[in-house]
């Protein structure tokens, strides 16, 4: 496939730990353009309220924070308000509050403009999240929607990062019914999109599908 044939945004949804970010990776290393996890702007948001010690149920506050927060993420870097946050937006403090603080309206106004804004200077590129063949990217050139059953998911999670596979189940579940039933931007499939299920699936499988769909 030559640059003029690429996609100028490819969308990938899902709910968490589905394999989005990986698949996201290598599929733009495959294309050769650029690529976004929204996921952690989302993080880097909330690392930023706590680290000013902003009340995550405080909305107005959260709120009146979000646009001042400088981020940035180059080559897997995470940086907010000028501290590399890479390892402790992964964090368990974080991970705890997230779901609260992407739910706000202003926080997810302020970070879809972002979404949007790297994509212009970029002309294009991988993006990944919760909303972005719905909200975010309505007419991306490809929409896929990566799952897989929540076990898989959760022994996924513990593979990398440790833990009990039925006590991360169990919050896998939770945060798919929190960012499937919020009021703004809920987690779900755009009505165009691909679904690809990625249990008992290879990353390398996954990509070769979605290859597959672009040719």
């Amino acid at each position: 496939m030559t640059a003029a044939d690429k996609p100028v945004v490819i969308a990938i949804d899902g709910p968490a730990g589905a394999g989005k970010s990986t698949v996201g990776r290598a599929l733009a290393d495959r294309l050769d353009v650029g690529y976004l996890d929204t996921g952690a702007m989302y993080r880097a948001m909330t690392f930023a309220a706590l680290r000013r010690g902003v009340v995550e149920g405080d909305l107005d506050e959260v709120a009146a924070m979000a646009p001042q927060v400088e981020l940035s993420i180059e080559d897997g870097t995470v940086t907010v308000d000028g501290v590399d946050a890479t390892a402790a937006i992964r964090g368990r403090e974080v991970t705890e509050a997230v779901s609260q603080i992407s739910a706000n309206p202003v926080v997810r106004q302020v970070l879809v403009d972002r979404q949007r804004a790297w994509v212009d200077e970029r002309g294009g590129g991988v993006v990944e999240g919760r909303d972005i063949g719905t909200v975010v990217f309505p007419d991306a050139d490809l929409k896929l929607y990566i799952t897989a059953s929540p076990r898989v998911r959760a022994e996924r999670r513990v593979r990398e990062l440790g833990g009990d596979v039925a006590e991360v189940e169990a919050s896998i579940i939770t945060r798919d019914r929190i960012d499937s039933s919020r009021a703004h931007s809920p987690l779900a499939e755009a009505a165009d999109a691909v679904i690809v299920d990625t249990t008992g699936m290879s990353i390398d499988e996954v990509v070769a599908r979605i290859m597959e769909l672009l040719t």
